[in-house]
């Protein structure tokens, strides 16, 4: 596969700290003492054995099976590696466990088994059914794989999906649909031409014929050329299904007149030629990787009415696996589906294609330059839209009900959305929409500290997800060695810029720029000449200040205090805006959730956290994630009249009448607001709805000592503190901030400053 050295020594280095792998086991049950012990084990386990004698079905509800996934590979064909066999696999099989777990909370065990044959195959798999609820089969070469899949389906009583075969399927079948809605033409009446007859090839077409479209309009080349009635060699009974009766024998001859061209084969096969013949406004999905059949712009530039979908992700209309797989399981599990049936595939379809047509997120309106709704960029949803499992998961389960393979029918729907929506924003996720939209456009970051080891290799990892332009501040000599000392392959000049603090020509306008925005706070000619020359924060504010730089970050060493000091004399605030304020994001297994103020106001009033909550709530929003704000308080709407809790109620109030778009409600403990059940006891008709993700508390004490616990008992990803307020993009870290923590704050610095550049 093509990835430089850099990423290749990140990746291992990934894979092998703090410990190896990707995936561990957690208990679901406290095990605190010996009747914990006596319940979970000898003798209690024997009341779970039989009832599950007596009745087989009460493996659902008294085991784990029911959410028990395994994704199985022999290794035969891996990604673009190859047959690199099953141990070489399992780094991949153990990526794809997590895919599962955080899109669609489905637990996985990725076994990968020494079996070259179908019938190895067959029976080792096969005899796993007692323990999983589904069979995910992976990396399975063709055209072994489908009859395995075949075999396996026929003797299983579980779901088992060929995720190359059909999750590719399933995109592809939603783009076409979307696309041929766009054009008006009728998918039984295209013309397909397909490059590949591999395992995703043939599922594609198969799906396609099953929704409409004729075998007698479908054309197949893969290495040798045209499929063809009575060619011999490289042919099975999968791949004879559509050979054609003709004599032509090259893609470029069969490539003329042709709506849809489908490529899961080998970069550069489809030329700009080609796409010239084809009819009016084609559908080019190029979709090997990394090098696509053809490159999008040279397609565009053939036929600039093309609609063009690729499997990467740089590119609009990305054909991407992890759009419908967690959530197909996520459904046949829910239901307890004895199989994937096509009923079940054709819902995914139509789920994931009228997701697409729905208007997108307010928070990817507003930062996402490339949401403009349903269109030819826009035939297939996003990887990330957190809408996905609340529409496909359904979908599927509803069509597993009628199609009669569901053994435990859901009853109540709207409970069932309800349950999914703590899906919807899962750790490792809620950062891909941020750096998403960092990626389109990265604008200079300067970060004060840049001598730090962490910010070294924060600065290595910027560049890789081409996030920013690194601006650090820096003693050369002291720079270059730790670059070294880390073995880092970034370099001054060509990787980043380096402001050199004790040698920087722009010295005398950095001091001048600093007595014109903090001479009446004590900055004196002397003061300045000093402090620029001594202190990284006021040459990193003053750099955004003067335009050299669009965001600055800060506060990897030192107090927090002391870097909002200068912030507040150099940069300023924004608009009606009286103070600064730190909103702190948790980002646990159970969901993302922001509290405020953690880090500034000692003890705002009601309008101030009014304020707060006002401006969190944009940041909110940046992450693709609906604000859902509680005010929280020891007191529950009324149940103590203290001076705090009548605070925390007029917060509310202001908060309602400025916002009465966003949902929010107090004052409320914080169970109360992260628990609707315990809401709806207390006040039925709450105007807050389903779990708060934004806590705003009463004063600093309560905010910082929650944020400092969660954050030591919460295993949690820690992202922040957000600065809210400042005139243009800044942030404060904290010391114990990670590398990986500055990768993310930079990703927000960015997208902050690109919305702030919108505005100008």
């Amino acid at each position: 596969m093509s990835y430089s050295e850099d990423l290749r020594s990140a990746a291992l280095s990934f894979h092998r700290s703090p410990r190896p792998g990707k995936l561990e086991i957690q208990p679901t049950k406290p095990l605190a003492n010996q009747r914990d012990l006596a319940l979970a084990y000898s003798p209690g386990v024997a009341a779970a054995c039989e009832e599950i004698v007596a009745d087989p079905a009460e493996a659902a509800t008294l085991t784990g099976r029911a959410n028990l996934v395994a994704v199985v590979s022999n290794g035969t064909a891996v990604l673009g590696l190859g047959n690199i066999g099953p141990l070489a696999s399992k780094p991949v099989m153990e990526g794809k466990a997590i895919l599962f777990k955080k899109f669609a909370g489905i637990d996985v065990f990725d076994i990968e088994i020494a079996a070259d044959t179908i019938e190895r195959v067959v029976e080792t798999v096969a005899a796993l059914e007692p323990t999983f609820g589904g069979i995910n089969l992976e990396d399975i070469k063709g055209p072994e794989c489908f009859e395995i899949e075949e075999r396996l389906k026929g003797r299983m009583k579980i779901p088992v999906f060929h995720d190359d075969q059909h999750g590719t399927a399933i995109i592809v079948a939603a783009a076409v649909s979307n696309a041929l809605m766009l054009n008006g033409k009728a998918l039984a009446e295209v013309k397909i031409v397909a490059s590949g007859a591999g395992a995703a090839a043939i599922a594609c077409l198969n799906l396609l014929v099953s929704m409409g479209a004729q075998r007698k309009n479908i054309w197949v080349c893969d290495i040798d050329g045209v499929v063809y009635e009575g060619r011999d060699t490289l042919m099975d009974k999968w791949k004879a299904a559509y050979a054609q009766k003709t004599d032509k024998r090259k893609l470029a001859e069969v490539i003329s007149g042709a709506d849809v061209f489908l490529g899961v084969s080998a970069g550069g096969v489809l030329t700009p030629e080609m796409v010239a013949q084809m009819a009016d406004r084609p559908l080019v999905l190029a979709l090997a990787n990394p090098v696509p059949e053809i490159m999008p712009e040279e397609a565009r530039k053939a036929r600039p009415d093309a609609m063009i979908c690729t499997g990467r992700s740089d590119f609009p209309n990305q054909v991407n696996n992890v759009l419908c797989f967690p959530f197909i399981f996520r459904g046949a599990l829910d239901v307890g589906a004895t199989a994937i049936n096509e009923e079940m595939k054709l819902a995914a379809v139509d789920a994931i294609a009228r997701l697409a047509r729905e208007p997108p997120l307010d928070a990817a309106i507003r930062f996402d330059s490339e949401t403009q709704g349903f269109g030819p960029g826009s035939l297939i949803p996003g990887p990330f839209d957190p809408r996905l499992i609340l529409r496909i998961a359904p979908a599927v389960a509803k069509a597993a009900m009628a199609s009669g393979v569901a053994t435990r029918p859901i009853t109540n729907f709207d409970e069932y959305h309800a349950r999914l929506e703590r899906f919807a924003f899962r750790s490792g996720l809620v950062m891909k929409p941020v750096f998403a939209e960092a990626k389109k456009q990265p604008f200079r970051v300067i970060y004060a500290e840049g001598e730090d080891m962490r910010v070294l290799q924060a600065t290595q990892q910027v560049l890789e997800e081409q996030l920013a332009r690194p601006i650090l501040v820096g003693r050369p000599s002291v720079v270059e060695t730790r670059i070294r000392r880390l073995g880092l392959a970034i370099k001054a000049g060509r990787d980043f810029d380096l402001v050199n603090p004790e040698d920087d020509p722009r010295y005398r306008s950095y001091v001048q720029s600093y007595i014109d925005v903090a001479g009446r706070h004590g900055a004196t000619p002397d003061v300045a000449r000093t402090t620029i020359r001594t202190n990284a924060t006021v040459i990193a504010a003053l750099a955004v200040v003067r335009g050299e730089a669009d965001a600055m970050l800060c506060g990897v060493e030192g107090s927090y205090m002391r870097h909002l000091r200068h912030i507040r004399e150099i940069i300023g605030y924004l608009p009606e805006t009286s103070d600064f304020a730190a909103l702190s994001l948790m980002i646990t297994g159970k969901g993302a959730y922001f509290i405020a103020d953690t880090q500034v106001r000692p003890n705002p009033s009601a309008e101030e956290l009014a304020d707060i909550a006002g401006q969190a709530a944009v940041h909110v929003q940046r992450f693709n994630i609906k604000p859902k704000i509680a005010f929280v308080s020891h007191s529950d709407f009324g149940s103590y009249d203290t001076e705090s809790a009548r605070k925390a109620r007029r917060a509310t109030e202001i908060f309602i009448t400025r916002h009465p778009d966003i949902e929010a409600d107090g004052e409320m403990q914080g169970d109360t607001a992260l628990s609707e059940s315990a809401r709806q006891l207390i006040l039925p008709h709450s105007r807050l709805t389903g779990v708060a993700n934004v806590l705003i508390l009463p004063n600093l004490d309560a905010a910082n000592a929650a944020y400092q616990m969660i954050k030591v008992l919460g295993n949690g990803l820690l992202v922040g503190p957000i600065l809210i307020g400042p005139a243009r993009p800044a942030h404060i870290l904290t010391p114990s901030v990670t590398a990986r923590g500055i990768l993310n704050m930079t990703a927000i610095a960015v997208v902050e400053a690109q919305e702030r550049a919108g505005r100008i």
